[in-house]
């Protein structure tokens, strides 16, 4: 990626990636969510295996924000006021699992061998 495209979506340097950062973080923290939990482990197999690495209680939470913010959702509600400032939506848990699984199966188209999961249509 060039370096004008990286300063122009870095939101330290581009007002316009900070005023969409800061309107994501408000989103997300109207229903409790973080950006990680954006992530759909049905459309990538690199996800779903990087969910299945991490320690349980970190799943458990993260399925508490989704069905938190499902039932918000659907009564047409927002978290109160004094919960949606503890909420921290860019505090990553999934990212560094998920560069490691990127990682392997990189090391491992490398060398040639077979994948782990294959995508199959159910």
């Amino acid at each position: 990626m060039s370096s004008f495209l990286q300063s122009f979506l870095d939101p330290k340097k581009s007002w316009l990636a900070a005023m969409h950062m800061k309107t994501i973080t408000k989103r997300l923290r109207k229903y409790g969510l973080r950006y990680d939990d954006l992530y759909d482990p049905y459309y990538d197999l690199d996800i779903k295996e990087a969910l299945n690495r991490l320690p349980r209680e970190i799943v458990d939470a993260r399925n508490q924000r989704l069905k938190r913010a499902i039932d918000l959702s659907m009564k047409h509600e927002y978290l109160p006021e004094n919960l949606q400032q503890m909420q921290t939506p860019f505090r990553s848990y999934l990212q560094d699992m998920l560069a490691l699984v990127k990682k392997e199966n990189a090391e491992r188209e490398a060398l040639g061998a077979l994948p782990l999961y294959q995508r199959t249509i159910p």
